[in-house]
């Protein structure tokens, strides 16, 4: 699994802030594992600390004004990260401390690209600590105002975007990226933002890109762009993919999930972010992010451990705790029947036993335990795909302890097969050999 970064030295900036048009200077300092994104305003009294996460997130009551990503705690705030955020993204930092005297990130030459360089001059630094990371397991969506944003499960992290603008220039343009680090220096650093020449204007009298100019802002006239060459000639959509890696990297961690965007802004992304925190939340509580939690090495685990890696709950979890675990290789469970088992009461409730289906669906949830605590296959599912020389030789009765063992035959990429054995007070009551195929979704 991927072990956090941050940088091996301190490095810094200045420049203008595009809406506010101040001078700021900003400095980039090492961080500790598991400190995040935070930044410091050093020139307030006692220099607050503001955590770059969707809590602090700043939503303005009239979404058509965000124009850019911000933050506050406490009054205090910080705008326009987004393209600083995606940097940090594209480089894989989980973990640094952001020194700003202003209230707005510099512009810079408004893309990621200078972000990017200089952190890279600063140099990236592994740590000890594995990252986090989440995984999209049900589908998410937003609509409003003729936009869409939704979030599909997938094993890597994917955007597709369509950008539409009534504009003889802009038209309509379509890119779908899979994100990763190279892609993202290559095809997303450099992107700029842009904006129509007719909204210059307006946005002046919203108090906005008073530190716009050609030279960081793509100005779209009706005859193409103002003062300036495009770096791409779909740069306007990467753009807009930039800012959203920017502002989905506000979970504090990375995600796998496929984005379908169409027209989609930062009050969107927002909204799908905090959509995903509820998600992640749940998955959290549920125990099923075995991303986040430590579990590598153990030799034994406990209900809430198991929940961590297998999709089941009650009344459909048959695995109580993992008495032994060789990873890949040998894992022995243990199931407490009792005369609360849903399954007793139907089948056969006047000498209730266990269905002997049940019986393998347990030494198949200790088969699974066994494959996807491998950091290969965490996040993935393992599904039936035969089951063969299957054999029952006892009834299985409330009051019973069934020992499971499960041994693997042969583990590769995409399938397992096992063979399963169960017994009680040491006598075999079941066995089988099971055939799984594994699966990221």
């Amino acid at each position: 699994m991927e072990k956090q970064k941050t940088i091996n030295q301190a490095v810094s900036l200045s420049g203008i802030g595009i809406h506010s048009g101040d001078k700021v200077n900003i400095k980039f300092l090492p961080a500790p594992e598991n400190a995040g994104i935070n930044f410091i305003r050093v020139d307030l009294p006692k220099q607050p600390v503001i955590k770059a996460g969707i809590e602090n997130v700043l939503m303005l009551s009239n979404h058509n004004s965000l124009r850019h990503t911000s933050l506050e705690k406490e009054g205090v705030r910080i705008k326009t990260i987004e393209h600083l955020m995606a940097a940090l993204y594209g480089l894989e930092i989980d973990n640094i401390y952001i020194e700003i005297d202003g209230e707005e990130v510099p512009a810079l030459d408004g893309s990621g690209q200078e972000f990017y360089n200089a952190l890279m001059k600063a140099g990236i630094k592994q740590q000890d600590c594995l990252r986090k990371i989440f995984i999209i397991k049900e589908p998410l969506w937003i609509e409003e105002n003729g936009a869409t944003l939704a979030a599909l499960p997938c094993s890597e992290f994917k955007i597709s975007y369509t950008l539409s603008y009534n504009h003889p220039l802009l038209k309509s343009q379509f890119l779908s990226l899979y994100i990763t680090p190279d892609v993202f220096y290559k095809e997303l650093a450099g992107a700029r933002t842009f904006c129509l020449e007719e909204e210059a204007n307006g946005l002046l009298e919203k108090g906005l890109g008073k530190g716009a100019d050609y030279s960081n802002t793509l100005v779209v006239g009706k005859e193409g762009v103002i003062g300036n060459k495009l770096r791409f000639e779909d740069e306007f959509v990467r753009h807009k993919i930039l800012d959203l890696v920017g502002d989905l990297y506000l979970l504090g961690m990375p995600i796998k999930g496929h984005f379908v965007a169409l027209r989609s802004g930062h009050y969107l992304n927002i909204k799908i972010l905090d959509k995903i925190k509820s998600q992640s939340e749940r998955y959290s509580k549920a125990g099923v992010m075995a991303q986040e939690i430590n579990i590598s090495g153990k030799k034994e685990l406990n209900r809430q451990e198991i929940m961590q890696i297998l999709p089941h709950r009650d009344p459909f979890l048959f695995v109580d705790k993992i008495l032994h675990l060789e990873e890949g290789k040998r894992v022995i469970g243990v199931k407490y029947l009792t005369q609360e088992d849903y399954f007793f009461k139907g089948h056969f409730p006047g000498k209730p036993i266990m269905p002997g289906v049940l019986i393998i669906e347990a030494m198949a949830q200790v088969g699974g335990v066994m494959m996807l605590i491998l950091p290969e296959n965490r996040g993935k599912l393992a599904y039936f795909l035969s089951c063969n020389n299957a054999k029952f030789r006892k009834t299985v009765l409330p009051g019973d302890t069934l020992v499971l063992e499960v041994e693997t035959l042969k583990l590769k990429s995409r399938t397992g097969a096992v063979k399963a054995a169960a017994y009680v007070e040491g006598n075999l009551v079941a066995e089988a050999e099971l055939v799984f195929a594994l699966s990221d979704s």
